[in-house]
């Protein structure tokens, strides 16, 4: 009886973590969410600054520990721009870009920038991670937050994050645990361009949360 017990309650952590994860995602992608307006980009901003700063604190470290010296930065889904303007202050070297394909979206992220006197140090884009206008191999970190769960296909955004990736460049995508994160798992694995031994999900505590309800996709370029 006692071992029964003990293994029905071994899965409370992970409920609770679920739980928490769509408690959050509800707060900032409100029900019947038909894209980021202009007014929905404010309210996302306004959310995310205190339900999400303890996330992007987090992940900024973890960027910073490993981007080389003058690294290019590339933020996926940039929202507001938020993880950049920790990134900013961690490391003044590195060159900064967000990218988010809502118009709205990014005049919030470039006024936020302005407000902080950052616009000469962050620069933000149109775009859709299925069609980068960077370069080929251009990019030394590619950057995500909350954002996998809104990629249509999976497997035309890795063969774009590929393209973008410098040879031994980092991929770190950082999601709620209920979002696909094993199928990006399995995409990136069919791609020859990721090594396969740096392929691989990782729980991520950040900020205030008792319990994990985010987790990382890690990856890296193949060297040449």
């Amino acid at each position: 009886m006692s071992s029964i017990r003990q293994q029905s309650g071994s899965n409370v952590p992970q409920e609770k973590a679920m739980s928490l994860a769509k408690r959050l995602h509800a707060v900032v992608h409100p029900s019947r969410h038909t894209g980021f307006d202009r007014r929905r980009s404010v309210s996302y901003d306004r959310m995310s600054r205190w339900a999400l700063r303890g996330l992007y604190r987090r992940v900024a470290a973890d960027v910073a520990a490993v981007a080389p010296q003058s690294a290019m930065i590339l933020d996926i889904g940039t929202g507001p721009g938020r993880l950049l303007h920790e990134l900013a202050d961690r490391r003044p070297d590195l060159t900064l870009t967000g990218v988010d394909p809502s118009p709205h979206m990014i005049q919030v992220a470039e006024q936020a920038a302005t407000s902080r006197s950052l616009g000469h140090r962050v620069r933000f884009q149109i775009a859709d991670v299925a069609d980068l206008p960077h370069p080929d191999g251009s990019v030394e970190v590619v950057v995500s937050t909350l954002s996998l769960h809104h990629w249509p296909d999976l497997a035309a955004a890795a063969t774009e994050l590929a393209r973008v990736l410098r040879p031994g460049g980092r991929l770190m995508i950082y999601d709620f645990r209920f979002a696909p994160l094993d199928q990006a798992l399995t995409v990136l694995r069919s791609q020859n361009a990721f090594t396969p031994a740096d392929i691989g999900r990782t729980p991520v505590r950040a900020g205030w949360y008792p319990v994990t309800p985010f987790a990382r996709v890690n990856a890296s370029r193949m060297p040449r």
